[in-house]
């Protein structure tokens, strides 16, 4: 399908303009945290280093505005209706400015976008949900070299679908093997690179709260297999999920209830803490959708967290027992709107190039003013100023 035409910051001329003024009030964060980004953070096992150059916060006294803008928006995907789920960003290593944005069309396909949301790639391969990645530097090996591994459920035909993103061209190619059939019916997942065995794994649940574990390996012939290792459940709809490499932690958001957390290891158990219940009065509101994760030094850093209910995004600390920091929204600006009932999130806290030299929050918009469904990038200093 060809590519559609670029629309960011100002206007659907596709011109660019300066970044919008957002109305700003303050939220006193407290602790100082070096942040790398949450697909690219170095490996505590064997030192590989991050996939790109890291950034930090500034000062002990930081502030998380309430209100941010896009800076720019991507082409909407393929399909009309609710059709956009989730997105994964790859910070590319050696161009950060030629990073890309893995976005699922749970009608239809996968779509890889660059930062100005121009659209590169859209695979028609069925009905594709969440989305997660690991970068090479960090990631799985084929035939003894490292890939940036894609995985994402697909749900026409209840399997667990690996790609490889080639770091040259930003083009997914289908890596799946003998196809991974879990016990469930698909609905989320996301992948957990384990820093004590370098193993990495899939997590996919289903509407019932059941959730299955996934051991990944190269078959041998430059594909993709898998092997379950663990399963549990919760007592109702999950989807939303990500898992901590470094910590060993697994978040998953029971939709009507709140934010599980379990540990990531396969010898885990079934044992697991709500850190964030879902109320009436917030931080999160309605249904819990999309979780992902800013890593930060020494085990500091954010989890996130979309509350479809109110169209906010609540912010946990990483560390500790997730203490709640303060919530934001995406307004429009600039010519962009602002997002409604979003689904999938993902971030990166390394430098994406001039756009976006502290990194980027990706956020799928519900509305998008009357037209299709697409995704949102904010810089992420609008949402954890530096």
């Amino acid at each position: 399908m060809p590519a559609m035409g670029v629309r960011q910051a100002g206007g659907r001329s596709g011109r660019w303009v300066g970044r919008p003024s957002v109305p700003r009030a303050v939220l006193t964060l407290s602790a100082a945290v070096a942040l790398a980004g949450c697909s690219a953070a170095a490996d505590p096992a064997d030192g590989t280093a991050p996939a790109a150059p890291e950034a930090s916060l500034s000062s002990a006294s930081e502030v998380l505005s309430p209100n941010v803008a896009a800076l720019v928006e991507t082409d909407p995907v393929p399909h009309t209706g609710d059709a956009a789920d989730d997105p994964a960003v790859w910070a590319n290593p050696a161009d950060p400015s030629m990073s890309a944005i893995v976005g699922t069309d749970k009608q239809g396909g996968m779509l890889v976008y660059d930062l100005t949301g121009r659209q590169l790639q859209y695979l028609p391969v069925g009905e594709m949900n969440n989305v997660d990645l690991r970068p090479a530097a960090n990631g799985f090996t084929l035939g003894g070299s490292p890939v940036v591994l894609v995985v994402s459920g697909n749900r026409s035909d209840n399997t667990i679908r690996a790609f490889v993103l080639d770091p040259d061209t930003r083009q997914l190619r289908d890596v799946a093997g003998d196809a991974i059939r879990p016990d469930l019916e698909v609905y989320g997942s996301c992948l957990y690179r384990s820093a004590t065995t370098r193993t990495v794994y899939a997590f996919v649940n289903s509407k019932e709260g059941e959730v299955e574990q996934w051991r990944l390996s190269d078959d041998g012939a430059g594909g993709v297999v898998g092997e379950q290792v663990r399963s549990f459940r919760v007592e109702s709809q999950v989807e939303g999920c990500v898992a901590d490499d470094e910590l060993g932690a697994f978040y998953l958001g029971e939709e009507t209830t709140g934010i599980w957390k379990f540990g990531a290891e396969p010898d885990a158990g079934d044992a697991g803490e709500l850190i964030a219940p879902v109320t009436e009065s917030g931080p999160l509101v309605g249904q819990v959708e999309g979780l992902t994760l800013a890593y930060g030094d020494g085990g500091a850093g954010y989890l996130i967290a979309s509350s479809q209910g109110d169209s906010s995004f609540a912010v946990f600390r990483r560390e500790g027992d997730n203490g709640y920091v303060g919530s934001f929204r995406i307004v429009p600006g600039g010519g962009i709107d602002g997002t409604d009932h979003t689904d999938g999130i993902d971030v990166v806290t390394a430098g994406l190039g001039p756009s976006f030299p502290s990194g980027v929050l990706v956020a799928q918009d519900g509305e998008n003013d009357g037209e299709g469904q697409n995704f949102k990038l904010v810089p992420l200093e609008d949402v954890l100023p530096r």
